[in-house]
């Protein structure tokens, strides 16, 4: 006892002597990292643990590796439908419930997104356009040029656009192809949807091939720079090739409005050709906004359809083939409908079964399956407390397969053979910040399905003893150019004749 009295002795001494010198930094380590611990704030959310820093770095490095939505998934599969991860250090919930999803899209403060600064610069949309500007005050400056021209006159053109575009560029297949033969159905779709955008919004003759390739290298360089940390951006070879793709499509974009803005100082009567880019071109004009903003403005219109809408007729298409009896009864419907003439603006609500068959496809196979914002002030949301600054991804692909419907993991037109309640269903969001094209989407989709239809039938070289297609649940965004799931059988139908109009 006497070596223990400090009276007595030096206390380092004893120290020494009773344990190695080296075990007392481990042990004060030991016990920083232990305050550390439990000094982290507590939470009632489930979700992984902070351990020290290392549970967000994990986090955000799952998002990377695996993608947004599957790492959602992953997530919610493990901790439950509501549950907090983190991305780029900040936490983020992960919400796979209707009630969550519902409170979130419905108020006003949770109408700004979240995502890499640096990455968004990158590709123009850092404060800039409606797709994914995360200032709330900007945003709502631009939106109202979108809302008019996506509703209005714009929503009965489209109809007529549609029909005309579809007819046209099938008839250059039956042209190239007299005989049937396979052909890529996702490049023809981004080229109909181009055409179509094209025609209402911007009015200018362009390559479509061209710009439907560098329209798909902007997505990937989009997708691929959303949440990378900012340490990415030290490193320039890195981002180098996404940079270039989305400098190459701004280049092709501020080009066709430059031809744009010629002809409209050539004409003499504006009225006729008021459309979306003349719009923002005037507003340009009179210092309502910049000519940044009006070339991503147009950029954006130019590129949600051939991106989101082409890529959902795609997989309406595989799914058609798939089930050739679901292509009986539309093609039962469409006849009853609509005879041997093409689709009108009367025949849109008639035709249940084609929409019943659109909204399956959207929630069987989505392709836009995840909403992401911010909160803007405080909050709680589904008995949770959620603070200000809180990033926020709505699983909706995973909510439509939870909740309400009878058959949630086959695809069924039962599914939707009764009224789909509001808040169990919401492919394109709802609310202040809901996609603004939602209503001219249901069109051009419904146009385009029935022309495609009615002119001829889909058959995918599964048909022909080829069984190496990927389950539509494999199918990802972004399709492989190569996979032989893309070439699809042409075989025009013999009651129905391949003119149009005439031709």
């Amino acid at each position: 006892m006497e070596a223990f009295n400090p009276m007595q002795y030096n206390i380092t001494s004893v120290v020494s002597e009773t344990m190695p010198i080296a075990t007392v930094p481990v042990l004060l380590l030991i016990g920083f990292l232990f305050l550390m611990w439990t000094c982290e704030e507590a939470t009632t959310i489930p979700g992984p643990g902070y351990c020290m820093g290392i549970g967000p770095l994990i986090s955000h490095w799952r998002f990377l590796w695996m993608g947004i939505g599957s790492a959602c998934n992953y997530y919610n599969k493990m901790y439950g439908e509501f549950m907090r991860v983190w991305i780029n250090g900040e936490e983020t919930l992960i919400i796979s419930k209707s009630s969550g999803m519902f409170h979130v899209m419905k108020y006003g403060h949770y109408t700004s997104r979240f995502g890499s600064k640096l990455g968004l610069k990158c590709v123009g949309m850092h404060e800039n356009g409606i797709i994914f500007n995360n200032n709330p005050e900007l945003w709502k400056e631009i939106r109202p040029f979108f809302t008019k021209a996506l509703s209005g006159p714009g929503l009965v053109r489209m109809l007529s656009i549609c029909v005309d575009s579809t007819a046209e560029h099938l008839n250059q297949l039956t042209e190239s192809a007299p005989k049937p033969e396979y052909f890529n159905s996702l490049n023809l779709m981004r080229r109909i949807m181009l055409d179509t955008s094209n025609r209402l919004f911007l009015g200018i003759p362009l390559d479509e091939n061209k710009v439907v390739l560098k329209i798909q290298n902007y997505f990937d360089a989009w997708q691929a720079l959303l949440l990378k940390p900012d340490i990415y951006f030290k490193i320039s070879w890195l981002y180098k090739k996404y940079e270039k793709s989305a400098k190459d499509l701004k280049e092709v974009i501020e080009i066709l409005i430059e031809k744009k803005r010629q002809e409209l100082f050539k004409l003499e009567k504006l009225e006729d050709h008021m459309d979306f880019a003349s719009q923002l071109i005037f507003a340009q004009s009179r210092g309502d906004l910049t000519g940044e903003m009006v070339n991503q403005c147009v950029l954006e219109m130019l590129i949600a359809a051939p991106d989101t809408l082409s890529v959902t007729l795609f997989f309406m298409l595989v799914l058609i083939a798939e089930h050739p009896q679901v292509e009986k009864e539309m093609m039962k419907e469409i006849e009853a409908v609509m005879g041997d003439r093409d689709i009108q603006s009367e025949d849109i609500p008639k035709l249940k079964v084609v929409e019943n068959f659109i909204l399956e496809s959207m929630r069987y196979q989505p392709v836009v399956d995840l909403v992401m914002r911010k909160a803007l002030q405080d909050d709680v949301i589904d008995g949770y407390p959620v603070k200000k600054g809180t990033n926020i991804i709505l699983n909706i692909g995973r909510i439509h397969k939870l909740e309400f419907f009878p058959k949630p993991n086959e695809f069924s037109l039962d599914n939707f053979e009764k009224n789909v309640p509001h808040r169990y269903f919401q492919p394109f969001g709802f609310g202040p910040r809901g996609c603004v094209g939602k209503f001219i989407a249901m069109v051009m989709m419904k146009a385009i399905l029935v022309t495609f239809l009615r002119r001829c039938s889909i058959r995918t070289l599964k048909d022909q003893g080829l069984n190496h297609i990927p389950k539509n649940n494999d199918l990802s965004m972004h399709p492989d150019e190569s996979q032989p799931l893309l070439q699809m059988l042409f075989v025009p139908r013999n009651n129905v004749s391949n003119n149009h109009h005439g031709e």
